[in-house]
């Protein structure tokens, strides 16, 4: 983590915000297959994963001052968020070239039989109603809303799913082993918090289950409105979707959307925007190969210290 990167986010105006229990009653099921791919990677349209991107966790616990550990645990999480992001919009990008096809080739309609089996699509591959439906599942999720999540259900990074299992958003399996028994898990149930390789596992697989499970159909639905009105869907707006993710519902997306304002996290989604710029294949390529997240954070912390510098 860069010293100018750390500093500029020690700027963002960060409140106290409460923090509560990771194990909320979420419907946020797991397959525990995890990677980012879509599969994309035998096509040869996706560069492979940089080493930085599989960092443990770091030790959150040992921060006494909030506000530094808040801003460590966002330039920790922020370049994850937008390395999977980029590589899931460059899936993306391909599957709109399909899209424009007028035939397909017994491998691209492979590979689209295989994105509808991990996004949950049913239909013909190639049909217009299947491409119709995989572009509306296959899109970014706004940092600022996986920030928010990822704190709040992780309480900062020190939770004993985020330390001992990877899992900064509470995401459940139902194999057993598959990852940590909760400790106040009810009787009958054989659910279990799920263990990543890595917290960048954690985040693809948050980005994945919110991009496919028919709770959050209502997110992706808003999402799909701003795209088509030329706008971006921030965290705050998509925030609204998430009523299901917890058994509190509209008191939890109230709480996300705190968390967003109060710690100034539509910064991100503003940062994010701008470097992906027009969103063309050969930005999402740099980002998505990137061997340095410094190259993904420092432009970011430069153009935040210039921004306060002049205000």
């Amino acid at each position: 983590m860069s010293a100018v990167f750390r500093a500029s986010l020690l700027l963002v105006p960060l409140a106290m915000v409460a923090v509560f229990s990771v194990f909320h009653g979420s419907n946020l099921s797991l397959d525990p297959d995890g990677n980012d791919d879509f599969s994309l990677s035998a096509s040869g349209q996706l560069p492979a994963l940089p080493a930085w991107a599989k960092a443990p966790l770091p030790v959150f616990s040992d921060y006494r001052d909030t506000t530094e550990k808040k801003a460590a645990f966002f330039s920790f999480l922020y370049p994850r968020i937008v390395l999977a992001n980029s590589r899931l919009l460059l899936a993306r990008q391909y599957l709109l070239t399909l899209a424009q096809k007028p035939a397909l080739s017994p491998d691209e309609l492979a590979w689209l039989d295989k994105l509808m089996e991990r996004l949950r699509v049913d239909g013909e591959p190639g049909s217009a109603a299947t491409l119709t439906e995989l572009t509306h599942k296959l899109d970014a999720i706004p940092p600022s809303l996986i920030l928010a999540q990822a704190a709040n259900e992780s309480a900062w990074g020190t939770s004993r799913f985020a330390r001992v299992g990877n899992n900064l958003f509470g995401q459940w399996c139902f194999t057993r082993g598959c990852g940590l028994v909760p400790l106040n898990r009810v009787d009958g149930a054989n659910h279990e918090v799920a263990s990543f390789d890595s917290p960048y596992d954690s985040v693809t697989g948050y980005i994945l289950n919110i991009n496919r499970h028919r709770s959050y159909r209502e997110l992706r639905q808003l999402r799909t409105q701003a795209r088509d009105n030329g706008q971006f869907a921030d965290g705050a707006l998509l925030a609204q979707g998430l009523s299901r993710y917890s058994e509190r519902g509209q008191a939890y997306v109230e709480e996300i959307r705190s968390m967003i304002h109060h710690n100034n996290l539509g910064y991100f989604d503003r940062q994010f925007n701008a470097l992906l710029e027009n969103r063309s294949a050969r930005t999402l390529r740099l980002i998505a190969a990137s061997d340095d997240e410094q190259q993904i954070s420092e432009p970011l912390a430069s153009s935040r210290q210039a921004s306060d510098n002049e205000g």
